[in-house]
């Protein structure tokens, strides 16, 4: 049968979703038995740590016994697979089998929550099926791979289908020996204290094994990046790697260098001050840009996001949620830019939205000392809703990855830190309001965006962006009212009066007007590109009345 030809392991985790359980078999044929733990103390125990008396128990030998799993659960519960699902075919987009969620796959199964899908014998067959054949052909079918990833990735295959969205390639077990793990360095204590420590309710990181590669990794990973300093932390982001990859380091090295480049990069710096702090800065900004009415109840009682979000950032949320969590998280999280961790951080606090608007400070701090319940599909489907709706350019970081972020002349550049924690809301690029101006044009619907000029009448009136709204800045009360419509709304002043537009800014996000971004450059940005024009006669007249 088909079946027989999967991989061992395949059937294994088959099997095991088939409700196979092997602890029972092996108690049921005598294999495992119980012992009362009074009984595993030792009689003696010398001041060198040696132990008498108690003779070890038999069930730690080896024991070569072969005990045959019964397969006849699985076997009913396949047997009306269709056979050709067995043999896909991914050469070419239309010789490749229906997804899950198409019309032609088990799109039933793929409408329920993760949870349930990763229960589903039938659906999970499919999936894996799938993903063996695309990942035997990376990294010819990355792309491919990424595509099925934003559907879901099956537990069986996540550390290679991580792996791949990572773009780990190479001959990782030469560049991992290369690697000196056991020379003494400064470290070495620390790494040494904090692993015990590390997702200690999970059985495999807390064996002495576990331990041995944590320190192994963590070592690897500092001596193999003399720029950076081990932060604690760093165990925790690890972990994830290491649970997936227990029987591959090499495989876990290169995924966690690759992690932290991509998503963390310059954030173990000896002095990372600059780094966190601009990371902050923008993280305060989309909070404000999404959810200005949060923004403004925390800041007025003294919670800023220096005081719980660090750890969210530094650790990628492995700090936060068990490791179960963590991997339906960043299945997610890897399909995106370095900026969508940020989105993710918004995404909690919308969630824990009205205990945080109604708690002062002393309620807020014991609130993320002891982080209550997420639900992390909530928080991923809210995470990507808010990295849609969010300009690219609004999430710009000096500190981010060389070659991360889009180069355009109509771009974004570097924000001095104080301007930036000046500014309640996120700058957006020339280029960005373009696109969006050109989207409102085609589709209103879609993007209800509303362009305010508060430069001098004068200065308006030769050039201004096409559609935008002149308003003194000063006149607040004549038009605040008609932006509760749901706008999305960018201010425009010139390079050298900037002032007035990041006032004009943080006036409407401290009238919880969401929605609100600057242009980045003032309208020079535009005017260098020929992009203005002459407003109608009398436009400056109609913005003030």
């Amino acid at each position: 049968e088909p079946l027989e030809e999967r991989p061992l392991q395949e059937l294994y985790f088959l099997w095991r979703l088939a409700g196979g359980d092997a602890e029972a078999e092996l108690r049921r044929r005598g294999c495992l038995r119980a012992k009362p733990p009074i009984c595993t103390l030792p009689c003696i125990v010398l001041l060198e740590g040696d132990e008498l008396v108690q003779r070890k128990d038999s069930v730690f030998f080896f024991d070569d016994t072969i005990v045959t799993l019964p397969t006849e659960q699985l076997c009913q519960r396949l047997k009306g697979m269709d056979p050709a699902l067995y043999y896909p075919l991914i050469e070419s987009e239309q010789d490749a089998p229906a997804s899950p969620g198409s019309a032609n796959g088990l799109s039933n199964a793929a409408a329920l929550p993760i949870v349930i899908r990763e229960k589903d014998i039938e659906y999970q067959l499919q999936r894996i099926i799938l993903y063996k054949r695309l990942l035997e052909a990376y990294p010819f079918q990355r792309q491919r791979i990424v595509r099925e990833a934003k559907l879901d990735i099956p537990p069986l295959y996540r550390a290679h289908i991580w792996a791949a969205l990572l773009d780990v390639q190479g001959d990782l077990l030469r560049e991992y020996e290369a690697i000196d793990k056991e020379t003494p360095t400064p470290t070495d204590r620390q790494i040494e204290v904090d692993i015990p420590r590390c997702h200690q309710y999970d059985e495999l990181l807390s064996s002495p094994s576990a331990h041995a590669k944590f320190k192994r990794l963590l070592k690897a990973w500092v001596i193999s990046h003399p720029r950076y300093v081990y932060w604690q932390g760093l165990d925790s982001l690890c972990a994830p790697f290491l649970h997936l990859h227990f029987n591959d380091e090499a495989a876990a090295y290169a995924c966690l260098s690759t992690f932290i480049s991509k998503y963390l990069h310059d954030f173990f710096l000896q002095d990372n001050s600059l780094v966190i702090k601009e990371y902050l800065a923008v993280f305060s900004h989309l909070i404000a840009y999404h959810d200005p009415e949060l923004t403004n109840h925390l800041d007025s009682i003294g919670f800023l996001p220096e005081l719980y979000s660090i750890p969210w950032f530094l650790t990628m949320y492995t700090h936060v949620f068990p490791l179960h969590k963590i991997f339906h998280l960043w299945d997610t999280l890897l399909l995106g830019r370095d900026s969508f961790p940020l989105c993710v951080g918004v995404a909690i606090l919308q969630q824990l939205r009205s205990d945080l608007l109604s708690f002062g400070f002393n309620e807020c701090i014991l609130l993320f000392s002891d982080m209550p319940e997420i639900d992390i599909q909530r928080c991923v489907h809210d995470s990507i809703r808010i990295f849609c709706s969010t300009p690219q350019s609004a999430t710009f970081r000096a500190h981010a990855k060389p070659g991360s972020q889009p180069q355009d002349p109509l771009g974004m550049s570097t924000v001095p830190l104080d301007v930036l924690k000046s500014e309640l809301c996120p700058r957006i690029s020339a280029q960005d309001l373009l696109g969006l101006l050109e989207l409102s044009r085609r589709d209103g619907t879609k993007v209800r965006l509303l362009v305010l000029d508060v430069r001098p009448a004068e200065e308006f009136q030769r050039g201004a962006i096409p559609g935008s709204l002149h308003v003194p800045p000063g006149n607040h009360a004549q038009w605040t009212e008609p932006l509760r419509n749901g706008h999305m709304v960018v201010v425009v002043g010139s390079h050298k009066d900037y002032g007035s537009a990041v006032e004009t800014a943080n006036q409407l996000v401290r009238l919880n007007q969401s929605r609100v971004c600057l242009l980045h450059g003032g309208v020079e940005a535009l005017r260098t590109a020929g992009l203005l024009e002459l407003p109608p006669r009398g436009a400056a007249a109609a913005g003030q009345q």
